[in-house]
Protein backbone atom coordinates (compact mmCIF):
# COMPACT_ATOMS: atom_id res chain seq x y z
CA UNK A 1 0.00 0.00 0.00
CA UNK A 2 1.50 3.28 -1.11
CA UNK A 3 0.31 5.44 1.77
CA UNK A 4 0.95 2.91 4.53
CA UNK A 5 3.77 5.03 5.99
CA UNK A 6 1.57 8.10 6.22
CA UNK A 7 -1.24 6.13 7.87
CA UNK A 8 1.21 4.48 10.28
CA UNK A 9 2.49 7.91 11.36
CA UNK A 10 -1.07 9.08 11.99
CA UNK A 11 -1.86 6.04 14.14
CA UNK A 12 1.33 6.46 16.20
CA UNK A 13 0.69 10.13 17.02
CA UNK A 14 0.56 10.53 20.81
CA UNK A 15 -2.66 11.87 22.32
CA UNK A 16 -2.70 15.57 23.18
CA UNK A 17 -1.54 16.54 26.64
CA UNK A 18 -4.07 17.47 29.29
CA UNK A 19 -3.19 21.21 29.34
CA UNK A 20 -3.43 21.43 25.54
CA UNK A 21 -6.76 19.60 25.59
CA UNK A 22 -8.05 21.87 28.37
CA UNK A 23 -7.01 25.01 26.48
CA UNK A 24 -8.64 23.80 23.28
CA UNK A 25 -11.90 23.08 25.09
CA UNK A 26 -11.76 26.52 26.68
CA UNK A 27 -11.32 28.11 23.26
CA UNK A 28 -14.22 26.06 21.90
CA UNK A 29 -16.44 27.45 24.71
CA UNK A 30 -15.81 31.09 23.75
CA UNK A 31 -18.02 31.15 20.63
CA UNK A 32 -21.06 29.47 22.24
CA UNK A 33 -20.74 31.81 25.21
CA UNK A 34 -20.74 34.80 22.86
CA UNK A 35 -23.77 33.36 21.03
CA UNK A 36 -25.68 33.04 24.29
CA UNK A 37 -24.70 36.53 25.45
CA UNK A 38 -25.63 38.26 22.18
CA UNK A 39 -28.87 36.29 21.91
CA UNK A 40 -29.92 37.30 25.42
CA UNK A 41 -28.84 40.95 25.04
CA UNK A 42 -30.69 41.35 21.73
CA UNK A 43 -33.63 39.04 22.44
CA UNK A 44 -36.20 41.59 21.29
CA UNK A 45 -34.06 43.48 18.78
CA UNK A 46 -35.02 41.65 15.60
CA UNK A 47 -38.74 41.93 14.86
CA UNK A 48 -37.99 41.05 11.23
CA UNK A 49 -37.10 37.49 12.32
CA UNK A 50 -37.70 37.07 16.03
CA UNK A 51 -36.21 33.55 16.05
CA UNK A 52 -32.61 34.64 15.28
CA UNK A 53 -31.76 35.55 18.92
CA UNK A 54 -33.47 32.36 20.11
CA UNK A 55 -31.45 30.41 17.54
CA UNK A 56 -28.21 31.88 18.92
CA UNK A 57 -29.16 31.11 22.52
CA UNK A 58 -30.16 27.51 21.83
CA UNK A 59 -27.18 26.70 19.60
CA UNK A 60 -24.86 28.27 22.19
CA UNK A 61 -26.34 26.35 25.11
CA UNK A 62 -26.33 22.99 23.36
CA UNK A 63 -22.80 23.51 22.02
CA UNK A 64 -21.59 24.32 25.53
CA UNK A 65 -23.37 21.27 26.93
CA UNK A 66 -21.73 19.01 24.33
CA UNK A 67 -18.31 20.49 25.02
CA UNK A 68 -18.65 20.24 28.78
CA UNK A 69 -20.00 16.68 28.62
CA UNK A 70 -16.96 15.64 26.61
CA UNK A 71 -14.86 16.55 29.67
CA UNK A 72 -16.62 14.01 31.90
CA UNK A 73 -14.98 10.63 32.43
CA UNK A 74 -18.13 8.84 31.25
CA UNK A 75 -17.62 10.29 27.76
CA UNK A 76 -14.37 8.38 27.22
CA UNK A 77 -14.54 4.77 26.10
CA UNK A 78 -12.31 2.28 27.87
CA UNK A 79 -9.83 0.50 25.60
CA UNK A 80 -10.12 -2.86 27.35
CA UNK A 81 -13.02 -4.52 29.03
CA UNK A 82 -16.75 -4.32 28.42
CA UNK A 83 -18.31 -0.92 27.76
CA UNK A 84 -19.93 0.55 30.84
CA UNK A 85 -23.58 1.57 30.86
CA UNK A 86 -22.81 5.22 31.65
CA UNK A 87 -20.57 5.45 28.61
CA UNK A 88 -23.36 4.08 26.42
CA UNK A 89 -25.83 6.62 27.83
CA UNK A 90 -23.33 9.44 27.19
CA UNK A 91 -22.87 8.26 23.61
CA UNK A 92 -26.63 8.16 22.99
CA UNK A 93 -27.09 11.60 24.57
CA UNK A 94 -24.25 13.08 22.47
CA UNK A 95 -25.71 11.54 19.32
CA UNK A 96 -29.21 12.90 20.00
CA UNK A 97 -27.84 16.34 20.90
CA UNK A 98 -25.69 16.41 17.76
CA UNK A 99 -28.68 15.45 15.62
CA UNK A 100 -30.78 18.18 17.25
CA UNK A 101 -28.00 20.74 16.67
CA UNK A 102 -27.81 19.71 13.01
CA UNK A 103 -31.58 20.22 12.56
CA UNK A 104 -31.48 23.47 14.52
CA UNK A 105 -28.57 24.67 12.35
CA UNK A 106 -30.64 24.06 9.21
CA UNK A 107 -33.54 26.01 10.72
CA UNK A 108 -31.15 28.82 11.66
CA UNK A 109 -29.90 28.96 8.07
CA UNK A 110 -33.47 29.48 6.88
CA UNK A 111 -34.13 32.20 9.44
CA UNK A 112 -30.88 34.05 8.85
CA UNK A 113 -30.41 33.80 5.08
CA UNK A 114 -34.09 34.32 4.22
CA UNK A 115 -33.96 37.94 5.42
CA UNK A 116 -30.49 38.73 4.04
CA UNK A 117 -29.76 42.41 4.10
CA UNK A 118 -32.45 43.31 6.61
CA UNK A 119 -33.27 46.86 7.53
CA UNK A 120 -30.77 47.77 10.27
CA UNK A 121 -32.34 51.15 11.04
CA UNK A 122 -34.59 50.92 14.08
CA UNK A 123 -36.16 54.34 13.54
CA UNK A 124 -37.44 54.00 9.97
CA UNK A 125 -41.14 53.98 9.26
CA UNK A 126 -40.51 51.46 6.51
CA UNK A 127 -42.91 48.56 6.06
CA UNK A 128 -39.93 46.23 6.55
CA UNK A 129 -39.22 45.70 10.27
CA UNK A 130 -35.63 46.11 11.40
CA UNK A 131 -33.07 43.70 12.82
CA UNK A 132 -30.21 44.81 15.05
CA UNK A 133 -27.04 45.00 12.96
CA UNK A 134 -24.71 43.43 15.55
CA UNK A 135 -27.10 40.56 16.22
CA UNK A 136 -27.76 39.82 12.57
CA UNK A 137 -24.16 40.06 11.38
CA UNK A 138 -22.93 37.92 14.27
CA UNK A 139 -25.53 35.24 13.52
CA UNK A 140 -24.80 35.50 9.79
CA UNK A 141 -21.03 35.13 10.12
CA UNK A 142 -21.04 32.42 12.81
CA UNK A 143 -23.38 30.39 10.62
CA UNK A 144 -21.34 31.08 7.49
CA UNK A 145 -18.16 30.01 9.32
CA UNK A 146 -19.66 26.54 9.70
CA UNK A 147 -19.41 26.31 5.90
CA UNK A 148 -16.08 28.08 5.50
CA UNK A 149 -14.04 26.14 8.08
CA UNK A 150 -14.67 22.62 6.66
CA UNK A 151 -13.94 23.89 3.15
CA UNK A 152 -10.63 25.39 4.27
CA UNK A 153 -9.74 22.19 6.17
CA UNK A 154 -10.58 20.09 3.11
CA UNK A 155 -8.44 22.32 0.90
CA UNK A 156 -5.49 22.17 3.32
CA UNK A 157 -5.88 18.40 3.65
CA UNK A 158 -5.80 17.96 -0.12
CA UNK A 159 -2.71 20.17 -0.35
CA UNK A 160 -0.97 18.18 2.39
CA UNK A 161 -1.80 14.90 0.65
CA UNK A 162 -0.46 16.24 -2.65
CA UNK A 163 2.74 17.45 -0.99
CA UNK A 164 3.23 14.13 0.81
CA UNK A 165 2.65 12.26 -2.42
CA UNK A 166 5.20 14.40 -4.29
CA UNK A 167 7.79 14.12 -1.51
CA UNK A 168 7.62 10.29 -1.58
CA UNK A 169 9.26 9.15 -4.85
CA UNK A 170 8.06 5.53 -4.38
CA UNK A 171 4.47 6.62 -4.97
CA UNK A 172 5.14 8.21 -8.36
CA UNK A 173 4.63 5.97 -11.34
Amino acid sequence: MANAGLLQNIRETPPPSAPALGCSKLLVCILPSAQIALGVIHLHDCPRQRLIPIYLIVVGVFSLVLTLLSCLPCAQEKKDGPPNRLSTICTIWNSLTSFFLFCWFIAGNVWIYSIYKPNFNRNTTDVNPYCDKTLYLFAFWTTTLVYIIPCVCLFIGCCVLLLCRRSNPEDQV
